[in-house]
């Protein structure tokens, strides 16, 4: 089967992606670093639409003002001759040694202060390259060991950055929206905000909550062992999926990274399947790590698996809702009859509870909801054995 990805597909890669060199805690680099602008072009000719940045991606930390313009002006050179779009960027507060207690809740004040005026900095240039996403990983937010943070205090400093970061665009006029990242540890033994349903209680707190969604990421998620399809689910419905991370996890294990779908494939499919039921416009952004067993040849192969694997999950799913024995199925499950309002139009709680006696709980209860069967056309499906 034969699909292309084309810029109206709305696919992105962060730089720090393709980019990756491959090291970790166990071994040195196993491919040479990617020149940004190379990146660019590569991922113009695979067919993606945009492309993402941390701050130190572009220009390395500690650069003078002389080599940031040359930098940001290659890679404005790159867009312009490629026609890829910067739909969301971020800042990495997590790498310098100084960000070992964190950047917005580290116990330093001047760390702390350090950390926003380098994420205003670069919410300039985020604004400048036309970004409408700025999202936020607090990878170092968080702590090892229960006596070193006090939490209430931390999120009381977390969401006076927020706060300060949202006014700051406003008074700028940015058309910018910032994107909370959950991830439940590493490289933290805990972060604060771990999971899509933190990350909406502490939004709902913010003076400009308007401002602020979520960036959840399919690892992440997984990694807390919970399920990435309703959590998107709860996003959506809050209004609050600013952007998303596409990526493959095998389980509540390390932060894997691993191509989209080559994980959990029955979730990737349902993934698709509510993005594209949804309507959700945003990008659909992979953040994977190529494996560290690949050559510079596998980084581009395995960009490109990633939205090769996302176009055949797009159709399997289409397949799936169109199919008659489906709609069939969806009806006997009851799964359409979730949408019809538990009471009926200007029903009050008195109407209900004189309502409906001839309902047999116990008849009811006898009665299966054929979940087995729906599912199993849906592996079928994914699978593209109908």
């Amino acid at each position: 089967m034969t699909v292309h990805p084309t810029p109206a597909d709305r696919f992105s890669f962060g730089l720090w992606t393709v980019g990756w060199p491959a090291n970790d805690p166990f071994g040195e680099p196993t491919r040479p670093e990617l020149d940004p602008v190379e990146s660019v072009h590569r991922l113009a000719e695979l067919g993606a639409w945009g492309v993402s940045f941390h701050d130190d991606d572009l220009i390395p930390f500690g650069s003078d003002d002389t080599v940031r313009e040359e930098r940001i002006a290659r890679f404005r050179k790159a867009l312009d001759e490629t026609g890829l779009v910067v739909p969301m960027a971020t800042t990495n507060l997590f790498k310098h040694p100084v960000f070992k207690d964190g950047g917005f809740t580290s116990n330093d004040r001047g760390v702390r202060r350090f950390a926003l005026r380098k994420v205003l900095r670069n919410v300039d240039l985020a604004a400048e390259l036309g970004a409408t996403t700025y999202v936020l990983w607090g990878g170092r937010e968080g702590s090892e060991t229960d006596a070193a943070k006090d939490v209430r205090a931390a999120l009381d400093r977390y969401r006076e950055a927020m706060n300060t970061l949202t006014q700051y665009v406003i008074d700028q006029g940015y058309n910018l929206k910032f994107a909370i990242e959950p991830k439940p540890n590493e490289p933290r033994g805990d972060i604060l905000l771990p999971t899509i349903g933190h990350a909406l209680g502490f939004i709902s707190t913010l003076e400009h909550e308007h401002l602020v969604g979520l960036n959840p990421e399919v690892g992440h998620e997984q990694m807390a062992g919970l399920n990435f399809v309703h959590g998107i689910s709860q996003a959506l419905w809050q209004d609050k999926l600013f952007h998303i991370d596409l990526n493959g996890q095998k389980g509540p294990r390390y932060d894997q990274d691993l191509i989209f779908g080559h994980g959990d494939l029955l979730s990737a499919f349902f993934l698709v399947d509510l993005l594209e039921q949804a309507g959700y416009d945003g990008p659909r952004h992979f953040d994977y790590k190529p494996l560290r067993t690949e050559d510079v040849d596998g980084v581009w192969a395995s960009a490109a698996a990633n939205m090769r694997t996302y176009l055949l999950l797009k159709e399997r799913a289409a397949a799936f809702r169109a199919d008659p024995d489906v709609q069939e199925a969806l009806r006997n499950a009851k799964v359409t009859e979730l949408a019809e309002p538990t009471l009926a139009p200007g029903e009050t709680y008195r109407e209900l509870l004189a309502a409906d006696a001839d309902f047999d709980p116990d008849a009811v209860g006898t009665r299966g909801y054929g979940f087995v069967e729906l599912e199993q056309l849906a592996v079928e499906h994914a699978l593209g054995a109908r």
